[in-house]
């Protein structure tokens, strides 16, 4: 009947798409800050504030003496010495600001996580089983600051003008695997069911080592951004005239090269994006053919699609040497491509009880 009450369960249906728009909110100021801090790092701005500050550094500088401070420690590292050296206070400022701009942004996700977890537990709208899930997540979102901190306190080294390239790929990582933790828990909240068509169980297998392959392309983009590895080997398909470049296995022990050799860190990202492009693609296609209209089907060709766009992105970031707006948008690509292999994996779930 029209008056009747809600159906039982309904109120609580209500409470778990809520929490799950708010996660799903916080995963996009994720992704933002993910595509900020690549802009951070292609603009060489991520050494420009040498104090970890996180309750009073909300705050820019207020006053003339103020920046004068921020600029005559900056005076102090490698990075000015041998790559800004005179650049001048107004050069100092437009390189803080970008960083600042990061860290502020980091800071707004804390409060945007905090702030509604806290106001949900209150009126007693998380599930229980819920609870230490949402709390593991605010955890991580602060040991991110940390680990950015200590990335960063790694430029400030003798002779050094950049992070080490180990802390920047753990940086990233953690900022990925919060990602798509936030992600996931949020898609579990709004499809709880597993109500989608039975998809073949090669199809499952496949989209998931779509998502490994994804994964370590992104880590080992990670290691190109460390190194600066985009700024050589500038053409497409061959690496200094050949296929595998010369040089590739010049470090010893041979696992150095995967880390620390430029020849192999560029050649081992275009391999993984190359694998990870052709699994996806197959992945879409092999859905578009077995799988009926419907959130599945839609979701494998969303992953091609994103897959094929960031390839050619990634192709033009190189042969363009890195321009920072097409390196920026190169790396926000790349968490499009980590959020549409999750949603397909999301959407291909067996249904309980299958045994597919």
């Amino acid at each position: 009947m029209p008056f009747d009450p809600h159906p039982p369960g309904s109120d609580r249906l209500a409470g778990r798409r809520a929490i799950g728009v708010w996660l799903l909110i916080v995963a996009g100021l994720t992704w933002a800050m993910v595509a900020l801090g690549g802009a951070t790092r292609l603009t060489g701005s991520g050494l420009s504030i040498m104090e970890w500050a996180p309750l009073s550094g909300a705050l820019p500088p207020l006053s003339e003496a103020e920046w004068q401070r921020l600029y005559d420690l900056y005076r102090t590292i490698p990075q000015y010495a041998l790559v800004n050296q005179g650049f001048g206070i107004e050069g100092f400022k437009q390189i803080f600001w970008l960083e600042w701009t990061h860290r502020l942004w980091g800071r707004m996700i804390g409060l945007a996580f905090l702030l509604p977890l806290v106001w949900f537990w209150l009126r007693g709208r998380i599930p229980p089983g819920l609870k230490p899930r949402l709390v593991v997540l605010f955890l991580l979102g602060g040991l991110q600051g940390a680990v950015g901190w200590f990335m960063v306190a790694s430029g400030f080294e003798a002779d050094r003008t950049a992070v080490s390239p180990y802390r920047l790929v753990v940086h990233l990582g953690l900022a990925l695997l919060l990602y798509g933790a936030i992600l996931w828990t949020a898609l579990g909240l709004l499809r709880p069911q597993r109500s989608g068509p039975r998809a073949p169980a090669g199809l499952r297998r496949l989209v998931h080592a779509t998502a490994g392959l994804v994964v370590l392309t992104l880590l080992a983009g990670g290691f190109v951004a460390g190194l600066h590895a985009g700024f050589t080997y500038n053409t497409f398909p061959l690496m200094d005239g050949a296929l595998v470049p010369p040089g590739y296995a010049q470090l010893s022990p041979f696992w150095r090269n995967w880390v620390a050799n430029i020849a192999a860190v560029q050649f081992n990202h275009r391999l993984l994006a190359t694998l990870a492009g052709a699994a996806a693609l197959a992945a879409a296609i092999w859905g578009a053919r077995a799988l009926p209209a419907g959130f599945a089907r839609g979701a494998l060709l969303a992953l091609g699609g994103t897959v094929a766009l960031q390839y050619v992105l990634g192709v033009a970031t190189l042969l363009l040497v890195v321009p920072v707006w097409l390196g920026t948008l190169h790396q926000a690509v790349a968490v499009g491509v980590l959020t549409a292999v999750l949603v397909a994996m999301h959407a291909l779930r067996p249904p309980r009880n299958s045994t597919t």
